[in-house]
Protein backbone atom coordinates (compact mmCIF):
# COMPACT_ATOMS: atom_id res chain seq x y z
CA UNK A 1 0.00 0.00 0.00
CA UNK A 2 1.27 3.54 -0.65
CA UNK A 3 0.86 6.78 1.36
CA UNK A 4 -1.53 7.75 -1.53
CA UNK A 5 -4.18 4.97 -0.89
CA UNK A 6 -3.84 5.10 2.64
CA UNK A 7 -4.95 8.60 2.85
CA UNK A 8 -7.35 8.29 0.00
CA UNK A 9 -9.21 5.46 2.04
CA UNK A 10 -9.29 7.25 5.36
CA UNK A 11 -12.49 8.83 6.61
CA UNK A 12 -11.17 11.27 9.34
CA UNK A 13 -7.54 11.45 8.49
CA UNK A 14 -5.69 13.10 11.64
CA UNK A 15 -1.40 13.89 11.59
CA UNK A 16 1.08 14.48 14.73
CA UNK A 17 4.39 15.90 13.30
CA UNK A 18 7.28 16.50 15.16
CA UNK A 19 10.37 18.22 14.37
CA UNK A 20 12.14 15.35 11.30
CA UNK A 21 9.22 17.53 9.02
CA UNK A 22 11.31 20.79 9.45
CA UNK A 23 14.76 19.72 9.09
CA UNK A 24 13.86 19.30 5.70
CA UNK A 25 13.38 23.19 6.04
CA UNK A 26 16.47 23.50 7.40
CA UNK A 27 16.05 23.62 10.46
CA UNK A 28 17.78 21.01 12.87
CA UNK A 29 15.79 18.89 15.05
CA UNK A 30 16.33 18.60 18.81
CA UNK A 31 18.05 15.53 19.82
CA UNK A 32 19.06 14.86 15.92
CA UNK A 33 22.81 15.03 14.07
CA UNK A 34 23.62 18.96 14.73
CA UNK A 35 20.61 19.47 16.95
CA UNK A 36 19.83 21.47 20.17
CA UNK A 37 20.93 18.53 22.29
CA UNK A 38 24.20 18.15 20.25
CA UNK A 39 25.45 21.45 20.73
CA UNK A 40 28.76 22.40 23.32
CA UNK A 41 27.12 25.80 23.44
CA UNK A 42 24.13 25.60 24.58
CA UNK A 43 22.61 24.10 27.86
CA UNK A 44 19.32 22.98 26.80
CA UNK A 45 18.32 21.84 29.96
CA UNK A 46 18.61 25.40 31.29
CA UNK A 47 17.12 27.31 27.87
CA UNK A 48 13.36 26.29 28.25
CA UNK A 49 13.29 25.47 31.88
CA UNK A 50 10.44 27.61 33.31
CA UNK A 51 12.65 28.14 37.18
CA UNK A 52 15.54 29.09 35.18
CA UNK A 53 13.83 31.34 32.67
CA UNK A 54 12.27 33.22 35.53
CA UNK A 55 16.05 34.15 36.86
CA UNK A 56 17.64 35.03 33.80
CA UNK A 57 15.61 35.46 30.95
CA UNK A 58 18.73 36.55 28.81
CA UNK A 59 20.20 32.90 28.52
CA UNK A 60 16.98 31.73 26.23
CA UNK A 61 16.87 35.10 24.23
CA UNK A 62 20.83 35.03 23.76
CA UNK A 63 21.12 31.50 22.51
CA UNK A 64 17.61 31.01 20.89
CA UNK A 65 18.45 33.84 18.57
CA UNK A 66 19.52 32.29 15.66
CA UNK A 67 17.52 29.07 15.55
CA UNK A 68 14.38 30.54 16.65
CA UNK A 69 14.20 33.97 15.74
CA UNK A 70 14.92 34.01 12.40
CA UNK A 71 12.07 32.03 11.47
CA UNK A 72 10.65 34.60 8.86
CA UNK A 73 13.83 33.36 6.78
CA UNK A 74 12.32 29.41 6.72
CA UNK A 75 10.01 28.21 4.24
CA UNK A 76 7.69 25.27 3.87
CA UNK A 77 9.00 22.03 2.53
CA UNK A 78 7.18 19.35 0.24
CA UNK A 79 5.65 17.95 3.55
CA UNK A 80 3.77 20.85 5.06
CA UNK A 81 2.65 21.97 1.47
CA UNK A 82 1.32 18.49 1.00
CA UNK A 83 -0.61 18.55 4.33
CA UNK A 84 -2.10 22.10 4.12
CA UNK A 85 -3.33 20.36 -0.02
CA UNK A 86 -4.81 17.71 2.04
CA UNK A 87 -6.63 19.46 4.90
CA UNK A 88 -7.96 22.06 2.03
CA UNK A 89 -9.34 19.11 -0.15
CA UNK A 90 -11.06 17.42 2.97
CA UNK A 91 -8.62 14.27 3.62
CA UNK A 92 -6.45 15.57 6.69
CA UNK A 93 -9.06 17.18 9.00
CA UNK A 94 -6.48 18.36 12.16
CA UNK A 95 -2.41 18.99 12.28
CA UNK A 96 -1.32 18.25 15.85
CA UNK A 97 2.28 19.36 16.18
CA UNK A 98 5.01 19.12 18.71
CA UNK A 99 6.97 22.18 16.14
CA UNK A 100 7.07 25.55 17.38
CA UNK A 101 8.69 26.97 14.15
CA UNK A 102 4.99 28.44 12.67
CA UNK A 103 5.59 26.81 9.38
CA UNK A 104 2.42 24.57 8.82
CA UNK A 105 0.05 27.63 9.35
CA UNK A 106 3.11 29.03 6.54
CA UNK A 107 1.93 26.49 3.85
CA UNK A 108 -1.44 27.27 3.95
CA UNK A 109 -3.09 24.60 7.36
CA UNK A 110 -5.47 26.28 9.09
CA UNK A 111 -6.86 23.65 11.94
CA UNK A 112 -3.42 23.49 13.62
CA UNK A 113 -2.68 22.25 17.27
CA UNK A 114 0.46 23.14 18.61
CA UNK A 115 0.95 21.00 22.03
CA UNK A 116 4.13 22.45 22.44
CA UNK A 117 3.18 26.63 21.83
CA UNK A 118 4.66 28.96 19.86
CA UNK A 119 6.52 32.18 19.36
CA UNK A 120 3.85 33.73 17.23
CA UNK A 121 2.53 35.44 20.29
CA UNK A 122 4.86 37.02 23.30
CA UNK A 123 3.29 38.09 26.38
CA UNK A 124 4.47 39.93 29.86
CA UNK A 125 4.80 37.33 33.31
CA UNK A 126 4.03 40.48 35.46
CA UNK A 127 0.91 42.30 33.73
CA UNK A 128 -0.10 40.57 30.57
CA UNK A 129 0.68 42.67 27.87
CA UNK A 130 1.44 40.93 24.61
CA UNK A 131 3.16 41.44 21.25
CA UNK A 132 3.17 39.59 18.16
CA UNK A 133 6.18 37.37 17.02
CA UNK A 134 7.74 40.32 14.49
CA UNK A 135 8.62 43.42 16.84
CA UNK A 136 10.25 40.76 19.78
CA UNK A 137 12.09 39.06 16.94
CA UNK A 138 13.63 42.26 15.83
CA UNK A 139 14.90 43.40 19.27
CA UNK A 140 16.40 39.77 19.94
CA UNK A 141 18.06 40.28 16.64
CA UNK A 142 19.29 43.43 17.45
CA UNK A 143 21.06 41.71 20.74
CA UNK A 144 18.64 43.08 23.25
CA UNK A 145 16.53 41.49 25.84
CA UNK A 146 12.94 42.24 25.43
CA UNK A 147 11.29 43.22 28.57
CA UNK A 148 7.90 45.18 29.24
CA UNK A 149 7.43 48.56 28.09
CA UNK A 150 4.19 49.21 30.48
CA UNK A 151 5.70 47.50 33.93
CA UNK A 152 9.41 46.06 33.22
CA UNK A 153 8.55 42.86 33.52
CA UNK A 154 9.48 39.59 31.62
CA UNK A 155 8.49 38.79 28.30
CA UNK A 156 8.09 35.09 27.06
CA UNK A 157 6.96 33.46 24.19
CA UNK A 158 4.37 31.53 24.14
CA UNK A 159 6.66 28.32 24.01
CA UNK A 160 6.13 25.46 26.61
CA UNK A 161 8.86 25.27 28.68
CA UNK A 162 9.81 22.40 31.05
CA UNK A 163 7.97 23.04 34.23
CA UNK A 164 4.86 23.75 32.76
CA UNK A 165 1.38 22.55 31.30
CA UNK A 166 0.34 21.87 27.87
CA UNK A 167 -1.79 24.43 26.34
CA UNK A 168 -5.26 23.34 27.49
CA UNK A 169 -7.06 23.86 24.27
CA UNK A 170 -4.94 22.63 21.94
CA UNK A 171 -4.39 19.40 24.30
CA UNK A 172 -8.33 18.94 24.60
CA UNK A 173 -8.39 19.43 20.61
CA UNK A 174 -5.85 16.87 19.73
CA UNK A 175 -6.95 14.71 22.28
CA UNK A 176 -10.40 14.85 20.58
CA UNK A 177 -9.24 14.53 17.12
CA UNK A 178 -7.18 11.30 17.82
CA UNK A 179 -10.48 9.36 19.31
CA UNK A 180 -12.69 10.56 15.89
CA UNK A 181 -9.38 9.51 13.60
CA UNK A 182 -9.80 6.05 11.87
CA UNK A 183 -6.02 7.05 10.50
CA UNK A 184 -3.45 8.71 12.51
CA UNK A 185 0.12 9.56 10.08
CA UNK A 186 2.69 10.18 12.52
CA UNK A 187 5.33 12.28 11.03
CA UNK A 188 8.89 12.83 11.77
CA UNK A 189 8.87 12.27 15.58
CA UNK A 190 10.08 9.62 17.81
CA UNK A 191 7.54 9.49 20.03
CA UNK A 192 9.36 9.87 23.10
CA UNK A 193 8.05 13.03 24.53
CA UNK A 194 4.80 12.85 26.59
CA UNK A 195 1.81 13.52 26.25
CA UNK A 196 2.39 14.02 22.74
CA UNK A 197 3.86 11.06 22.13
CA UNK A 198 0.10 9.65 23.69
CA UNK A 199 -1.85 10.59 21.32
CA UNK A 200 -1.35 8.46 18.67
CA UNK A 201 -2.03 5.70 21.33
CA UNK A 202 -5.40 7.27 22.02
CA UNK A 203 -6.28 6.37 18.25
CA UNK A 204 -5.23 2.47 19.03
CA UNK A 205 -7.22 2.63 21.86
CA UNK A 206 -10.03 4.08 19.79
CA UNK A 207 -10.15 1.30 16.79
CA UNK A 208 -8.11 3.67 14.53
CA UNK A 209 -5.16 2.82 12.54
CA UNK A 210 -1.46 4.15 12.73
CA UNK A 211 1.05 5.07 9.81
CA UNK A 212 4.60 6.27 10.63
CA UNK A 213 6.74 8.07 8.50
CA UNK A 214 10.29 8.48 10.77
CA UNK A 215 13.80 8.29 10.35
CA UNK A 216 14.12 6.37 13.28
CA UNK A 217 12.12 3.35 15.33
CA UNK A 218 9.34 4.29 17.63
CA UNK A 219 7.50 2.45 20.31
CA UNK A 220 4.17 2.17 18.15
CA UNK A 221 5.88 0.83 15.43
CA UNK A 222 4.80 -2.90 15.99
CA UNK A 223 1.12 -1.65 16.13
CA UNK A 224 1.39 0.80 12.79
CA UNK A 225 -0.27 -0.37 9.90
CA UNK A 226 2.31 1.13 7.24
CA UNK A 227 5.54 2.50 8.09
CA UNK A 228 8.36 4.27 6.27
CA UNK A 229 11.59 6.43 7.13
CA UNK A 230 12.27 8.97 3.99
CA UNK A 231 9.65 11.59 4.67
CA UNK A 232 10.93 13.39 1.44
CA UNK A 233 10.32 10.84 -1.14
CA UNK A 234 6.88 9.50 0.29
CA UNK A 235 5.36 13.00 0.02
CA UNK A 236 7.26 13.72 -3.42
CA UNK A 237 5.74 10.71 -4.52
CA UNK A 238 1.96 11.72 -3.16
CA UNK A 239 -0.92 11.66 -6.07
CA UNK A 240 -3.26 13.74 -4.44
Amino acid sequence: MTLTELLISAKHAVVLTGAGISTLSGIPDFRGVGGLYQRKDIDAGKLFDIDYFRRDPSYYYKHSKDFLYNLDEKEPNVVHEALARLEEKGIVHAVITQNIDLLHQKAGSRNVLELHGSPKEHYCMKCGKTWDFEPIAEKVRAGEIPSCDRCGGIVKPRIVFFGEGLPEYDLTEAEREARKADLMLVLGTSLTVYPAAAVPEITLQCGGKVAIVNRDPTHLDRYACWKAKDLKAEFEALEI
